[in-house]
């Protein structure tokens, strides 16, 4: 795939998170996890050694904003079901997270750094976001769903997830005696 087929899929992607993320939507464990890892697989192995530097600074980068825009995303309870929702915050956090990889880039040109492995940036970003959310989400009453439903089925859980959520209610529950 060439760099600009990937820029504009990867934009596509994002787009697509954000608005479906700001509406609201259920904290899928699937998505939050499993896909930027995969994601993040694919654009490992499409790195090459050119500007393994800018490579480095643009994972770090992208860690930290993701972390940072895992805190601002709002967790919260409905029918049931853990939710997630974007907040403007969370925006603001992508734009700068996007400027930042730009900034980075047009500093490290002269040094002839290419600009490779973008997938892997924005997996390492989604999977750094997912795993404050779902830190957050097994704190929420309701539950957290592993997998969506299909066709009216119901959603898959997971065991993990379960027992994580359960062993913080013990210990809230205890806490309070």
């Amino acid at each position: 795939m060439n760099a600009t087929a990937e820029i504009v899929l990867i934009a596509a992607a994002i787009i697509y998170v954000m608005a479906r993320r700001l509406m609201g939507e259920p904290a899928v464990g699937k998505r939050l996890l499993l896909l930027p890892v995969i994601l993040g697989v694919i654009g490992l192995t499409q790195t090459t050694p050119n500007g393994l530097g800018f490579l480095l600074v643009s994972v770090v980068l992208s860690v930290a904003f993701g972390l940072l825009r895992g805190l601002t995303i709002r967790t919260y309870e409905q029918n049931g079901i853990v939710m997630l929702r974007y907040t403007a915050t969370t925006v603001v956090l992508w734009v700068a997270s996007i400027a930042a990889r730009f900034a980075v880039g047009f500093a490290l040109a002269p040094s002839g750094a290419q600009s490779n492995g973008l997938m892997l940036v924005v997996g390492a970003g989604l999977l750094a976001e997912g795993l404050v959310v779902m830190s957050k989400a097994v704190r929420v009453g309701g539950q957290v769903v592993w997998a969506k439903g299909r066709n009216g089925e119901p959603h898959r859980t997971s065991a993990f997830l379960d027992s994580w959520q359960e062993k913080l209610r013990e210990t809230r529950h205890d806490s309070t005696r």
